[in-house]
C-alpha cells in the first residue's frame, strides 16, 4: 500500500500520469496532486506520502529546491524526477537527492510503471526490514520480568508451546539439569483496607511492593518469582528455582521463603496473607499441576481456625466433612421474609446457618469464596423476581462484591459472616424501597397506562420488561392493589368505556367495537354480553335509569 503525489505546474502532464500509471497492480492506494513546488511542499508535511514524482521546471519553487528540502525534511520520502530537459544539473540534484529514476518528457507507460515499480519494490523492501527490526525490538526491548511472567501464565494456564517459545525457555531455567520448580500463591486478606490506607487506592503501586517482598532474600542458587494473578486480584503467584537440588530440598527452602515474605509483608505494610505451596517438578510444563496443587492448598485452609501468615502445603491434612446447612435450602424463606420487609428474621434465617458451619467444625477459603458467590446469585435472582436487583447487576455481568460497593476484605470466619450480613443488608434495603415507595409509583403508572392506551394490545410482558418483575408477581401485586387482575382490569375500562359510548346514538356498533380495539363488531358483542349479559343493541334500547 503506497500513497503518491505529483507535483507539476502542467495540467495535461498530471493527467498524463494518472491516467499512464497501473495504480492498483502496483500496489497504490491514492495519487494526490499538487500545481507547484510551494503547494507540493505544503502537501508533503500535511500528508504521509510514499513516493512523489516532481518537475524540474516550476515557479515559485523550483524542482531542485524541492528536492533539496525534501532531503532533509523528508528522509523516507521516495523521489522521482521528471524533466524535460536534458540538463545536467537536474541529473546532479536528482543524484544528489537519492532519486529513484529520472524520467525525461514526454513520460511514456512503460517508463512511468517502471520507475514506480523500482519505487514499490523499495519502499516494500524497507517496510519488510522496519517489520523484521520492530518484532526483533519487542522481544529483545520487552522487559526481562514481564517476558517471563507471560512465560509462566502461558504455562499455568497449559497454553504453553514448547516449540513457540523455545527461545525463551533458558530465561525461567528450563531444561538446565538439576533445576527443581515448585508453585506458591500469596493471597491477600485485607487487600483493600491497606491499599487504601497506605498506597493510596494505587493497585499497581501495591502489586510492585508485594512481588518485590516476594522476590527479595532469595539465597545462592534458589530464586523466587512472582507476578500478580491476572484472573484473581487478591492473590500473587509466586515460581521457585533451585538449581541442582532434590524435590525435598525444594519443598523446604519454598516453604521457608513463602513464610518470610507472608512475614515481612505484615510487617512493612500490615498486609495479612495465607499461602499455599505446590509438589516441586522437574520439568516446566509439570508447573501447571504444581500451582493446581498450591490453589487446592490455599483453598483447604480453615477459615474457622485461621491464623494469619499461614503457609499451606499440598500434602497437608484434609479434615472429614460433616453435613452442613444450605444457603440455597433457605432462599425461599428468605425470599418471603425480604418480601414482607422483615429485615431482621431474614438475618436470623442467615445467622442460623452461619451457626450451623461453625458447628460443623470446617469452613475453608474456598467454601467462603463459593459461597460469597453463590449468595449474590440467588439473592439477585429473587430481587430481579421482585423488580428490586440493584442497577449495577441486573445484566449479571458484575456479580460481585465491588459491584454491591462491599469491601471482599476478611481476615476470620467473623468478618466473612459480616461480609454475608453487608450482602443481605443491600439486598434487603433494594427490595424494600422498590416493594415500598416504589411499588405504588409502579401500580400506580401501569393503571394510568391501561386507563390511557385501553384500545391498544396490551401485554403484560410490557411491564414486566419495563420494571423488572415476574409475571406472577406483578399479577399478585396488581390485583392485591386495586382488586382486578391486569387483563380483568383492561376489560373493565374498555366495558365502561363500552357503556359511555353507546349512550351516544350518533355511533355505530363497528366504530365502537374499533374505538375499543376489539378486532370485528362480533367479538365485541360477545365480550359485552358476557360482561353485561346483553348485547350492546339491547343495551341501548334500555331506558336511562337502567344502564346506569
Amino acid at each position: 500500500m503506497a500513497k503518491v503525489l505529483i507535483i507539476d505546474d502542467e495540467e495535461p502532464l498530471r493527467e498524463a500520469i494518472h491516467i499512464l500509471g497501473d495504480w492498483e497492480d502496483l500496489g497504490v492506494t491514492e495519487v494526490l496532486e499538487a500545481k507547484d513546488g510551494r503547494s507540493g511542499l505544503a502537501m508533503l508535511r500535511e500528508h504521509r506520502i510514499d513516493i512523489a514524482l516532481v518537475d524540474m521546471k516550476m515557479p515559485e519553487l523550483s524542482g531542485p529546491e524541492l528536492l533539496h528540502i525534501a532531503q532533509h525534511e523528508f528522509p523516507e520520502l521516495l523521489l522521482i524526477v521528471i524533466s524535460g530537459y536534458e540538463d545536467f544539473r537536474y541529473t546532479q540534484q536528482a543524484i544528489r537527492s537519492k532519486a529513484v529514476d529520472y524520467l525525461l518528457k514526454p513520460v511514456n507507460r512503460a517508463d512511468l510503471n517502471g520507475a514506480l515499480r523500482k519505487a514499490v519494490d523499495m519502499l516494500a523492501a524497507r517496510r519488510q526490514r522496519e517489520n523484521e527490526f520492530i518484532n526483533r525490538n519487542i522481544t529483545l526491548n520487552m522487559s526481562l520480568p514481564k517476558l517471563k511472567e507471560k512465560l509462566y501464565l502461558s504455562i499455568l494456564e497449559r497454553s504453553f508451546k514448547s516449540h513457540s517459545h523455545e527461545a525463551s525457555l533458558p530465561l525461567i531455567g528450563a531444561g538446565v539439569p538439576g533445576n527443581v520448580f515448585a508453585a506458591g500463591i500469596l493471597r491477600l486478606l485485607n487487600l483493600e483496607q491497606v491499599r487504601s490506607a497506605r498506597f493510596h487506592g494505587d493497585r499497581e503501586l501495591m502489586r510492585f511492593a508485594v512481588t518485590n517482598v516476594l522476590n527479595e532474600n532469595s539465597i545462592q542458587d534458589f530464586e523466587a518469582f512472582s507476578f500478580a494473578d491476572p484472573k484473581e486480584e487478591r492473590e500473587v503467584v509466586a515460581i521457585f528455582t533451585l538449581q541442582g537440588s532434590y524435590g525435598e530440598e525444594t519443598a523446604y527452602h519454598s516453604m521457608h521463603h513463602l513464610r518470610k515474605a507472608v512475614s515481612m509483608l505484615k510487617e512493612l505494610f500490615g498486609i495479612v496473607c495465607v499461602g499455599g505451596i505446590g509438589q516441586p517438578c522437574r520439568e516446566v510444563p509439570e508447573l501447571a499441576h504444581s500451582y493446581e496443587e498450591a490453589k487446592a492448598a490455599l483453598d483447604r485452609i480453615d477459615l474457622l481456625q485461621l491464623k494469619p501468615n499461614t503457609v499451606a502445603g499440598s500434602n497437608d491434612a484434609r479434615p472429614a466433612l460433616s453435613e452442613r446447612p444450605s444457603l440455597t435450602g433457605k432462599m425461599p424463606l428468605l425470599r418471603n421474609f425480604l418480601e414482607s420487609g422483615n429485615f431482621a428474621q431474614a438475618k436470623n434465617v442467615l445467622n442460623e446457618v452461619i451457626h450451623g458451619w461453625q458447628t460443623a467444625g470446617y469452613f475453608n477459603l474456598g467454601d467462603a469464596d463459593r459461597t460469597i458467590q453463590e449468595f449474590i446469585i440467588l439473592l439477585n435472582d429473587a430481587a430481579l423476581e421482585l423488580g428490586a436487583a440493584p442497577e449495577a447487576l441486573r445484566d449479571g455481568k458484575h456479580r460481585q462484591l465491588s459491584g454491591l460497593g462491599i469491601s471482599g476484605d476478611y481476615t476470620s470466619f467473623g468478618e466473612f459472616a459480616a461480609v454475608l450480613g453487608q450482602i443481605l443488608s443491600v439486598y434487603a434495603a433494594e427490595i424494600g424501597r422498590s416493594l415500598g415507595g416504589d411499588r405504588g409509583s409502579v401500580l400506580e403508572n401501569i393503571k394510568a397506562y391501561i386507563d390511557n392506551h385501553y384500545f391498544e394490545n396490551i401485554k403484560i410482558s410490557m411491564f414486566t420488561d419495563k420494571y423488572f418483575l415476574s409475571r406472577e408477581y406483578l399479577m399478585k401485586l396488581f390485583k392485591g392493589q386495586y382488586g382486578y387482575g391486569i387483563h380483568e382490569y383492561v376489560q373493565k375500562v374498555r366495558m365502561d368505556k363500552a357503556k359511555e359510548l353507546l349512550s351516544d346514538p350518533g355511533l355505530k356498533i363497528q366504530d365502537i367495537s374499533e374505538m375499543l380495539g376489539y378486532r370485528d363488531k362480533n367479538y365485541f358483542s360477545k365480550a359485552f354480553r358476557n360482561y353485561y349479559d346483553c348485547s350492546p343493541s339491547e343495551f341501548r334500547m334500555m331506558p336511562p335509569e337502567v344502564k346506569k
